[in-house]
């Protein structure tokens, strides 16, 4: 098998990975039926990251996977340092294809002398030599604009949401964001699902606290009904899962959780797997190894979404075709 798609006009495609999920980067290069770049990459004592193609990528459209669990710093340096070389080796266009966009919660001020992290890794990217970015199901939209270049986001809800289709009666389902801020994402979900009832939890959050907040009320239709508990990510799990318990106490018949991202920072796999959902569904953007699965965890891959876009950027085609010129 060849490391190289060449298409009609003669341009070549080529797929190179970091090392920080490459099951997902060998799923891709998979469904596009090719292999990834042999690639050389190691740390030395003092932590410092080394990278180096096995092949030529002189002329290539080359295409880079690295996605973003713990240690987050080290993939981002990594991933920065792949894009230098494949510029110095006079790629032809670099896409960087990041599927959890890293520090996407810091994408504003909450308070005085705070970064917006968000953006410096935009620039990082671009700096380095990047021309195009792919993500997928960015934490907020206007990240798209932190780029000085093409962006393409690319969005998990169809993904998800047939999966959900598949398993409950979409009569007697109610869609719940966890906040007044995933409402928009939350109405795309119930076009998919048919129209169904749309909620909301109310929750409060102290700014200075990391990854604490308090879930209150619910407002919405839920009584007797099956809540599908969506969200972009899940970290330590205590929003989502304070969430689940305001639901069954309003009166939830069941609850499926459903989010793109699992970050599963500890304790998020103790609190999801004794929250009392039904089901929790999320997708292979992150790796999810053995420690971190659990009895009523569902992963989907991504895989085949990340390759048609792959497929359709190489060919100058429409990414937001594949979800119906929605980004």
């Amino acid at each position: 098998m060849t490391t190289a798609i060449t298409n009609a006009g003669a341009k070549q495609l080529v797929l190179v990975s970091g090392r920080a999920h490459p099951q997902l980067a060998e799923r891709i290069a998979s469904e596009l039926g090719t292999e990834l770049i042999p690639t050389a990459a190691y740390d030395f004592a003092n932590g410092e990251t080394y990278v180096r193609f096995g092949e030529s990528v002189r002329g290539t459209d080359a295409f880079l996977i690295q996605s973003h669990p713990a240690p987050i710093n080290q993939w981002i340096m990594e991933q920065l340092l792949m894009i230098d070389s494949l510029k110095r080796a006079s790629a032809r266009s670099i896409t960087v294809v990041s599927p959890f966009y890293p520090y996407a919660r810091q994408d504003k001020k909450h308070r005085g002398r705070e970064p917006i992290s968000a953006r410096l890794i935009s620039d990082l990217y671009k700096t380095a030599g990047a021309d195009r970015l792919m993500s997928v199901d960015l934490h907020t939209a206007q990240i798209q604009g932190f780029f000085d270049g093409p962006v393409d986001h690319l969005m998990a809800i169809p993904l998800l949401a047939d999966h959900v289709r598949s398993v409950v009666d979409v009569d007697n389902v109610t869609v719940v964001s966890p906040d007044t801020g995933r409402v928009r994402v939350a109405e795309q979900w119930t076009e998919l699902l048919g129209g169904c009832p749309l909620a909301f939890v109310h929750k409060t959050r102290d700014i200075t606290v990391p990854n604490q907040a308090v879930s209150k009320e619910v407002v919405g239709q839920i009584e007797g009904r099956t809540c599908v508990l969506i969200d972009d990510m899940i970290d330590t799990g205590g929003t989502i899962t304070g969430a689940v318990k305001v639901l069954r106490e309003k009166g939830a018949k069941d609850v499926i959780i459903a989010a793109t991202h699992a970050v599963f920072s500890d304790p998020a796999v103790e609190r999801l797997s004794s929250c009392g959902a039904l089901e929790v569904v999320v997708t292979d953007t992150l790796p999810v190894p053995p420690e971190h699965q659990f009895e009523n965890l569902t992963v989907l891959s991504i895989a085949p979404l990340i390759a048609r876009a792959i497929q359709e950027v190489f060919e100058d085609g429409s990414v937001t075709s594949l979800f119906n010129g929605r980004s």
